[in-house]
């Protein structure tokens, strides 16, 4: 079985035309110290390759030349605009959030690691690296929608009143969509991070330990993996979505919870909520086979041919052969990518959103509006302040540190706070690895 760390190249290539999904961001978007690129990057002729990559390499071939081969370049495959494709082009790295967390820890000879994705997944790489490996995030804005419906100030007083009522017969399997501080809950409650690759491994692991189990934050991964594992789904309670409902509720109003197989936060990913059933139906009566993305609702992973996380979904495409059809059910720029790289293979590949049909036909966007954040002049002066000895300090991740994705207002953890923190989420993140690794 391939291990869920190693990392192929997608061989996912740069267009004459680079299709930018969102127009450039705002001047006032950018850090003080990358306005100077935003406005060279602005002032270009167009958005061609001949432009772009030219102006990238002024900046990206003499930082790569500074580090050598202690210069790590990390995307995640939800990047927007041509991100994927022109961290791939400069020897960077590609993956989904499983393989980029055990980047560092699995590459001790990389000492410099910039990461153009979302901050928790910069935060997970910092929390497992060596003392000796600086951890950069290109944008310390690019947040997640999901992690935001479960900052650590929304789960604590949730997280006093179970340990209240169920003091250490309580678990908490956090998904790696959460911040450090939740992860350390994990670890402190005896649980273990998961991801979409792996949820089924580590809540059945869950299961035997005979515990109350809170899986946090994303109700539909929770229930959809619950599902797999032919758990009774009346037997899962559902927690309030403190964005919406807040947080001054009692945990003993909730129906069911003494008596439940396991307690869902009520977050969720806005890009896998817009599909339906419908659209699945549609679909699969054209001959298409459909698959999707876990944090989809119940319903449409249940109608689909077959769910998985950003990896499966990629490996199962592109190891088909020529003649099929899929339609994906999943973030838009990672669908427009597969798109362009099956069609080399023969493969048709549409958007699940993209059914021919007005009654059903979602807007899926551009995809992830907050890992878009991180564009090509952020990646430049990234590098360029790297090499210069002058990048920034918010853009240096710490274990522990949380981000206003509004703001960019920084809380970081004292180094007390932090080595406690990193201590407990390394004991669920290491769970999960374990976990993760006796299955392969």
């Amino acid at each position: 079985m391939k291990s869920q760390v190693d990392i192929s190249i997608t061989g996912i290539t740069l267009q004459p035309e680079i299709p930018i999904c969102q127009g450039d961001l705002p001047l006032d978007w950018y850090q003080d110290e990358f306005k100077p690129y935003a406005e060279e990057y602005m002032a270009l002729p167009d958005r061609t390759t001949a432009s772009v990559i030219p102006w990238l390499d002024s900046y990206i071939k003499p930082a790569q030349d500074h580090f050598g081969d202690s210069l790590l370049l990390l995307a995640h495959y939800y990047m927007g605009g041509e991100i994927v494709k022109i961290v791939e082009k400069y020897g960077g790295k590609v993956a989904d959030s499983y393989a980029l967390a055990l980047q560092a820890s699995r590459h001790p000879e990389k000492k410099v690691i910039v990461e153009s994705a979302v901050h928790f997944m910069a935060e997970t790489i910092a929390t497992l690296a060596n003392d000796d490996q600086e951890v950069w995030i290109t944008n310390p804005k690019a947040g997640c929608t999901m992690e935001m419906m479960a900052k650590d100030w929304m789960v604590k007083p949730i997280e006093n009143q179970l340990l209240e009522k169920f003091g250490s017969d309580l678990l908490v399997v956090s998904y790696m969509n959460t911040s450090g501080r939740l992860k350390a809950l994990s670890g402190r409650t005896g649980g273990a991070v998961c991801t979409s690759s792996n949820a089924h491994l580590v809540v059945d692991w869950a299961r035997k330990q005979n515990k109350k189990i809170l899986f946090v934050p994303d109700e539909h991964l929770g229930r959809n993996t619950a599902s797999k594992l032919g758990m009774d789904l009346s037997k899962l309670v559902l927690f309030p979505n403190p964005l919406y409902e807040g947080i001054d509720w009692d945990v003993n109003d909730i129906p069911g919870v003494d008596d439940c197989e396991m307690m869902l936060w009520g977050g969720f990913c806005g890009v896998h909520t817009v599909f339906s059933q419908e659209q699945v139906h549609w679909w699969k009566n054209k001959g298409w086979r459909v698959l999707i993305h876990p944090e989809s609702k119940h319903e449409v992973a249940e109608a689909a041919d077959g769910s998985g996380s950003t990896a499966y979904l990629w490996n199962t495409v592109m190891d088909s052969p020529a003649g099929s059809k899929f339609a994906i059910g999943t973030e838009g720029h990672f669908v427009r990518n597969l798109q362009e790289q099956a069609a080399i293979r023969g493969i048709e590949v549409m958007h699940l959103a993209d059914a021919d049909d007005a009654s059903m036909k979602a807007d899926a966007g551009c995809g992830c509006a907050t890992m878009s954040r991180n564009d090509p002049p952020h990646l430049a002066g990234m590098l360029d302040l790297l090499r210069k000895g002058e990048a920034p300090d918010l853009n240096r991740v710490l274990a522990g540190d949380t981000v206003d994705e509004q703001t960019a207002k920084r809380e970081r953890l004292t180094g007390n706070e932090r080595e406690t923190m990193v201590k407990d989420a390394k004991l669920a993140l290491e769970r999960m690895i374990k976990i993760t690794e006796a299955a392969q």
